[in-house]
């Protein structure tokens, strides 16, 4: 990141990778998510216009993303429809508070397909995480997307879901990362030859081209450690009214984005993703169709 924002002409347009599907809460409601779909879905808010790249079923909850989609002006070229498997789904349960998923196997966006890929901007800002690479086809289609955007910069967001990560899989991905987020926990499981946090984050610089490396450390916040060395923290400011805690890593990761894109200093981005992510722990659900919602950090930011 730089302290000078970019010429409009120059920002990067994000292309967002990986799953989009309803999550499914206890109280019977049902909310669109998957942490791709919400990054692309808020940085759609804030007026970057995403590319997604995904796919629904050939079923009606596969028509209620592309409406969504659609009249949430996002742009569906990338949204492949397959006839073979249906929309995803996640049961979403809480223990002491925490959200725990149960993700179901072979989902329609386990096979986006390759040759199906829309054309990629020249500028683009790629993102993914890992749980959209557990399947070989939905692999093969990033692995084609990456090498159609050569040296696009990359942000990372690893998102890990057990069963569905291995290690040897993970560190080719993690090696195009220019920029990484990740949890304290997810740190762990994949450094796990490291002693402590310090040794790890040591250990991801010495092996990976990062220039940020974001730590998110729940209700302490995040920290950021950059390849020259720099550190800063934030914190939430106030209890916010949590209703849940779901997609909150999402959103810090769209707005992370968002300063990416124009060129806000790093200690101003983190502030910024944190008061976002705070507010977004108010609503049901990663997203909400309220566009009210997004209106004070648009008026506030000067997007």
């Amino acid at each position: 990141m730089t302290d000078k924002p970019h010429c409009a002409t120059a920002t990067p347009r994000p292309v967002i990778f990986g799953e989009v599907l309803f999550d499914r809460f206890p109280d019977g409601s049902t909310v669109l998510g998957g942490a791709p779909f919400n990054v692309a879905w808020h940085l759609q808010a804030f007026g970057l216009q995403p590319l997604f790249v995904s796919a629904v079923g050939a079923d009606p909850l596969g028509e209620q993303v592309r409406t969504a989609m659609q009249d949430w002006g996002m742009d569906v070229s990338g949204l492949q429809t397959s006839p073979d498997y249906p929309t995803g789904a996640v049961e979403v349960r809480f223990h002491d508070g925490e959200p725990h998923y149960t993700i179901t196997p072979d989902s329609a966006w386990d096979f986006i397909r390759a040759e199906k890929l829309p054309p990629p901007p020249a500028n683009a800002l790629l993102y993914h995480g890992s749980l959209a690479l557990r399947q070989p086809v939905s692999r093969h289609a990033w692995e084609q997307l990456a090498q159609q955007t050569g040296a696009a910069a990359r942000f990372i967001d690893i998102n890990l879901r057990a069963p569905w990560w291995d290690e040897t899989l993970l560190t080719p991905w993690l090696q195009g990362a220019r920029w990484l987020k990740i949890n304290a926990d997810e740190l762990a499981a994949i450094v796990p030859q490291a002693g402590d946090a310090e040794g790890r984050i040591r250990s991801l610089f010495d092996t990976l081209p990062l220039e940020w490396l974001v730590i998110t450390q729940g209700a302490a916040g995040a920290a950021a450690v950059s390849a020259s060395g720099a550190r800063l923290q934030v914190r939430p400011e106030q209890a916010a009214q949590v209703v849940d805690t779901v997609g909150a890593g999402d959103s810090f990761s769209s707005v992370l984005l968002l300063g990416l894109a124009h060129g806000w200093p790093m200690e101003q981005t983190l502030q910024r993703a944190q008061q976002f992510a705070a507010a977004v722990v108010g609503l049901r659900g990663a997203t909400t169709r309220q566009r009210a919602f997004y209106q004070p950090f648009i008026d506030h930011w000067g997007l």
